[in-house]
Order: structure tokens, then C-alpha cells, then sequence
């Protein structure tokens, strides 16, 4: 499938076969174009916590308004976001740039995010909802439905998965075999709703 026709035929799926297995194959290669995205100053903040052990679904599906996705997708990530990444991996992001550009990139990516924590999160959250649309992208071109999610107790999953203090979740995705299609789209806004020249209309 090309991107384009990924990108029109995309609906979030609800109903997967819980019989249905991904390879792992599948899998790793899934992740790796998630890998692929791009991501503020380079520094690829999200991290992706697969979780496969069944019981740990049933115990996150309780906090997920029990939605029947986070047990019957073949593959659940709960997509979430270094916000330290910028103190921690910036040389490391950048280590097979030239040396004048890390030299210029690594001291200005400090003086952009030190001593500004809701910076350090904005990027976090943007680069991991452009990674998670890839992601979706990804699966669909691979077969497969997919469904972010954002309808679960973050503070409760994070406390599941041993979320690190200076970790956020951004939010979870599943992917797997449809098992009917998705609903028609219930209402797209029209282009002059939503696509404004130059400026916001003007109140009045």
C-alpha cells in the first residue's frame, strides 16, 4: 500500500482477532520504521514499552475504560517519552554528525530546553504523536489495523509498566488483524472550518 492511500484508507480499529499472532518478524519490523520518525533536535525521546505478558494486558485493560483492544490486538505499545532525553542523549543523537555541527547542535540544544519543564514536555509529546502516526501508517501498509489510545488512567499504566520518574506516557497504540471494519467516519470538518490564509478570522 503507498503512503498516500495508507494515510486516506486509515480508521482507527476498535475489533481485532485475538487469535491472530504477528511474527516477530512483523513486529521488529514495525518497530523499525517507528524508529525512522522524525523528532525534535534528533533526540528520538520516545521509548516504546511493548507489553506481552497477558496478565499485565488484563491489568491494563482494567484501567482502560476495559476496552477490548488492549487485550485482542496482537501487539500493545504503550508509546511514551524521555523528557530528560535532551540532557542525557544529545551528544550520543548526534555522534555521526560532523564535528562543527555537534559542536554548534549539542550546546544549543541545552540552552533550548534547560530550566524549562514545560518545553522539555511539549517536544516530548510532539515527537512522540508524529512517531505514533508513523507507526499507524506503517501498520497499515503492512495489513494490519491500528488504534491510538488515550482512554485509560495514564498515572495507573504508568504505575504497571515502572514508568520512570522522568518518563510520560504519550499514549498507547494497538495494532493487530481487524476483525470488521471500522464505523464510516462520523463527521469530518469541512476545509474552510479548519484552513484558515495568513490569519485567524476575526470575532464579529
Amino acid at each position: 500500500m503507498d503512503v498516500l492511500t495508507a494515510i486516506a484508507e486509515r480508521r482507527s480499529i476498535k475489533s481485532y482477532d485475538p487469535n491472530h499472532i504477528m511474527t516477530e518478524e512483523e513486529i521488529d519490523r514495525l518497530l523499525s520504521f517507528g524508529r525512522l520518525a522524525p523528532s525534535a533536535f534528533n533526540l528520538q525521546h520516545w521509548r516504546f514499552v511493548r507489553v506481552r505478558d497477558p496478565e499485565l494486558r488484563r491489568q491494563i485493560r482494567a484501567v482502560a475504560w476495559d476496552q477490548a483492544q488492549v487485550t485482542d490486538a496482537s501487539l500493545l505499545l504503550v508509546l511514551c517519552a524521555d523528557l530528560k532525553a535532551w540532557a542525557k542523549y544529545a551528544r550520543h543523537c548526534w555522534r555521526l554528525a560532523d564535528q562543527s555541527v555537534q559542536e554548534f547542535i549539542v550546546p544549543a540544544i541545552d540552552g533550548y530546553y534547560r530550566g524549562k519543564p514545560q518545553v522539555e514536555r511539549d517536544e516530548a509529546m510532539r515527537s512522540g504523536g508524529i512517531v505514533a502516526q508513523t507507526f499507524i501508517l506503517a501498520a497499515n501498509g503492512m495489513g494490519y489495523g491500528a488504534c491510538p489510545m488515550d482512554g485509560f488512567d495514564f498515572d495507573a499504566v504508568g504505575r504497571l509498566i515502572d514508568l520512570p520518574e522522568d518518563h510520560a506516557i504519550v499514549m498507547m497504540l494497538a495494532v493487530g488483524k481487524s476483525l470488521a471494519p471500522a464505523a464510516p467516519r462520523s463527521g469530518p470538518m469541512e476545509k474552510d472550518e479548519v484552513v484558515f490564509v495568513d490569519r485567524f478570522p476575526r470575532a464579529g
